[in-house]
């Protein structure tokens, strides 16, 4: 599991806190209600009372109380009260409460029955506290997540999107490549007068079709450059940073090289961004980054990265999280698997890598076919990112989103079955064996909840897409090197790109902003 930030950690542990009292309160009240019931069983059955009846009863409880107390905030704990363990959540989370509530009064019977003389709860008092506990503990939590709904509801319709006139100057880092592609007509759609910050490693045919546009403004240049970078930033309200190098086997290439793209850039990036007044930073992670797990994750799981690519992602959050502040609103979309076509079409991926095979090898050879994957649609990210741009910027402040849907966490194997069905012609060979460890399933609640965001794609339709593109003859081979980012860092036209002097690179990104940069020569170059 990775570190907390200090503050996050502080703030976590004084949320934990808060709650234990809060249900040591009430799990306290429920049982001064069940004594209160036995008094007025015995009255109603015409048994001798007196006023000292109940503080009789009280007193027996007493010592009791904080053993009992601090057994029952143990059992929650377990029960994922306090780490919001992944069973505890939406419509388990009732169930969680009354199993955990069930297992302390199951406890406090036992005492009653093992020590009789101290009577720690009398018997008539055991049911109504049991079942006054329970609507209480589970009702606040029940309650708190219907008018937590409720505010965000008021919010998002409170703080209408922006106008045209309205919209906020946009700065793309990396946004010629497979999702900025994608992104870029949607935030020009939109009326968003934007800065694209790019490499064009891949070339300009990605984006070509828009370097024209009256509200696009092109800037050249490697973003590691700090006098690129403080240039790209004039007068920008929002940054939105898409810019790495992706992928496993990509990564693996040159650790030193992704750490310095993937991570040390990044901070220097947030760094200048926040220096020059920039409100919103919009940063793309990865799924990836929860590694391998057989429960369904949401964004307070615990991470367990694989990989060199999700460990500087994990990195690169973490840095984000400690920018964050009321004047700087830092967001983290964590992609899942992606697929479909943009303007710089990837066969790298797992479903466009596999539909290919099946149109033009007619064969689909799927290792570990029991993983899982939450998939999403290239279109569909581009999607998330213009929602967290136009939402209210306090929904957004701080806050970490899984992007895809719960319908489209789907195993390797489904995947190739959904292939095959759609090319019949194809043979589908299955294996469990893989060495890749990544199995993962998803919760997408928090973003469909905050920013109504809902994918528009499915696996079916993005297949369907990447068929029609080879039947309309625009993909003519898929091996070819520009649509893996492995294959095209390791051919001759990508070396360049991993021969970076790096005691140039890293005195580039050390320097302080007011030094003077040197100028890279043309082989001093970085990919997006």
């Amino acid at each position: 599991m990775t570190k907390e930030q200090p503050g996050l950690a502080r703030n976590r542990w004084i949320d934990i806190a808060l709650r234990c009292f809060a249900d040591a309160l009430m799990l306290n009240s429920a049982i001064f209600a069940g004594l209160v019931s036995s008094i007025l069983v015995q009255e109603a059955g015409s048994k001798p009372t007196s006023s000292g009846a109940f503080a009789q009863l009280l007193g027996h409880y007493a010592p009791w109380s904080p053993l009992i107390t601090l057994l029952a905030l143990g059992i929650f704990y377990v029960f994922g009260f306090y780490t919001r363990g992944r069973g505890y959540r939406g419509k388990y989370k009732v169930a969680i409460v009354a199993q955990a509530v069930t297992v302390v009064f199951l406890i406090v019977a036992a005492l009653s029955y093992f020590f009789p003389t101290a009577m720690v709860l009398p018997r008539s008092a055991l049911l109504t506290s049991y079942f006054v506990a329970v609507a209480m503990l589970a009702g606040s939590r029940v309650w708190s997540t219907i008018w937590k709904a409720i505010l965000d509801n008021e919010r998002v319709q409170e703080n209408s999107l922006p106008s045209v006139l309205e919209a906020p100057k946009v700065l793309v880092i990396g946004g010629a490549g497979y999702v900025g592609s994608a992104l870029l007509p949607k935030l020009l759609e939109r009326g968003h007068k934007v800065r694209l910050f790019d490499l064009f490693m891949y070339g300009e045919e990605p984006v070509a079709d828009l370097l024209n546009h009256e509200n696009l403004e092109v800037i050249r240049g490697d973003f590691r450059q700090l006098d690129k970078v403080v240039k790209a930033m004039d007068g920008v309200d929002a940054v939105i940073h898409i810019g790495a190098i992706v992928g496993d086997p990509a990564c693996a290439l040159d650790e030193n090289f992704t750490i310095e793209v993937n991570l040390t850039a990044t901070r220097m990036i947030a760094e200048v961004a926040k220096a020059r007044g920039v409100q919103r930073f919009i940063f793309a992670s990865t799924c990836s980054v929860y590694g391998a797990s057989d429960e369904i994750l949401d964004e307070r799981s615990a991470l367990n990265p694989v990989s060199l690519y999700a460990r500087s992602k994990i990195e690169s959050e973490k840095v984000l999280s400690a920018f964050n502040s009321d004047r700087f609103a830092t967001t983290i979309l964590r992609f899942g698997t992606v697929y479909g076509l943009s303007g710089r079409t990837r066969f790298d991926l797992v479903v466009n890598l596999l539909t290919a095979k099946a149109i033009v090898d007619g064969k689909i050879t799927v290792f570990g076919a029991d993983q899982w994957r939450p998939f999403v649609h290239v279109d569909d990210t581009a999607s998330s990112i213009l929602a967290v741009l136009e939402a209210p910027i306090d929904i957004v402040r701080g806050q970490i989103f899984n992007v895809g849907s719960e319908e489209q966490n789907k195993t390797l194997g489904e995947l190739g079955v959904m292939i095959q069905r759609q090319v019949p012609t194809a043979e589908c060979i299955c294996s469990l064996g893989d060495k890749d460890r990544r199995n993962y399933r998803v919760r997408f609640t928090k973003i469909a909840q905050r920013l109504n965001y809902k994918p528009q794609w499915t696996l079916e339709a993005g297949i369907a897409q990447v068929i029609k593109a080879f039947q309309d003859g625009l993909v003519s081979d898929y091996r070819d090197d520009r649509y893996s980012n492995v294959q095209f860092l390791t051919n001759k036209e990508g070396q360049k790109y991993l021969t970076t002097d790096v005691a140039w690179l890293k005195s580039l990104i050390e320097n302080s902003y007011h030094e003077a940069q040197p100028q890279p020569t043309q082989d001093q170059v970085t990919v997006r």
